[in-house]
């Protein structure tokens, strides 16, 4: 069953275009100029119910905006989408009551008061019934781990444990669709970790629907195995995370361990030389090239230890995106 559908969705803003100084301010003040912003180029994408997706994409690359149109906060220019049968923008409260947006940068927690006052708030908002109020919040808060953190003002929460009392806040209507921007946004790693084992959590206990933008790589390959990946506002990938290894990085990456030090001279005809150390080295081998490679390598060096893998995701998404590679 699809959850969310998106057809053909698109994003265009006019802006202002102002030339710099006094002379460009008379001019635009007498005759003001405009240009088109194309924010989302047409995208298309289908999601299943009870899946997780990941939504990868440079800086300025058109996330938020697509998730602001999925969630109905902004209308789009052009397309169509339909998130849990509803059409986003015309806002109803039964939409509403089956979608959740959370923003890393964002809260929604008032800051002075302690975290209880702000979700028996979100509760009367979302129409809660006392009883289902205290057993969603016994819920969560175990899974959470923040028994004795809801009773604290906001202000003196940890960063880590703020980004959970804000999911929890965010989960307490129980919704069916998930749009989640960046929720682990500078937390350390153990805080990340237990974000990530949450939504995990979260996803199979009640089959919701969840779309995930992070720039830390390890949130996408913890919870994804599709990715969706979108580059000047236009989708260049669907599909799964080896898939995009495979289009994206047609080459592996083998380390080799020395028994002694070599130049960059001697080694540079192997490979493209990614790292260079005392007595390690890093190669970027063609794929169609690797078993000749490894050969030269065990019979030309004094090798100690060899070893062959994918490139690491967030570096086969930094040349994509370096390239500006389209499919």
């Amino acid at each position: 069953m699809k959850t969310i559908r998106v057809q053909d969705l698109s994003k265009s803003y006019q802006v202002a275009d102002k030339q710099p100084g006094f002379a460009g301010t008379i001019q635009h003040f007498l005759n003001r100029k405009y240009r088109q912003i194309e924010a989302v180029k047409p995208l298309s994408f289908e999601i299943e119910t009870g899946e997780i997706v990941g939504f990868l994409g440079a800086n300025g690359a058109g996330k938020t905006t697509t998730l602001k149109m999925l969630t109905g906060l902004i209308y789009p220019s052009s397309g169509k989408v339909e998130v849990a049968g509803h059409e986003p923008f015309r806002r109803e409260t039964a939409f509403l009551k089956k979608i959740t947006l959370v923003m890393g940068q964002k809260q929604q927690l008032i800051w002075d008061l302690p975290a209880i006052d702000s979700l028996k708030v979100n509760a009367a908002v979302y129409g809660i019934e006392d009883k289902d109020f205290r057993l969603r919040l016994g819920e969560l808060t175990e899974m959470l781990s923040l028994s004795e953190k809801l009773t604290q003002p906001v202000r003196k929460l940890s960063l880590g444990e703020r980004m959970k009392v804000e999911l929890l806040a965010a989960l307490l209507h129980r919704p069916e669709v998930l749009f989640l921007d960046e929720p682990t946004l500078g937390l350390d790693v153990n805080a990340q970790s237990a974000v990530r084992e949450f939504l995990k959590t979260y996803n199979e206990r009640y089959a919701a629907t969840i779309l995930l933008t992070s720039h830390y790589m390890a949130d996408i390959t913890a919870l994804c195995e599709r990715v969706l990946l979108i580059h000047q506002g236009k989708l260049i990938y669907d599909g799964g995370l080896t898939g995009l290894l495979n289009q994206f990085a047609p080459y592996r990456a083998v380390r080799v361990e020395l028994g002694r030090v070599y130049t960059q001279a001697e080694l540079g005809h192997f490979g493209e030389l990614e790292m260079l150390g005392e007595r390690e080295v890093r190669f970027c081998v063609q794929r169609e090239d690797l078993t000749r490679t490894v050969s030269q390598l065990l019979a030309e060096l004094d090798v100690i230890d060899l070893s062959v893998a994918d490139p690491p995701v967030e570096e086969v998404i930094g040349r994509v995106f370096q390239a500006g590679v389209v499919a």
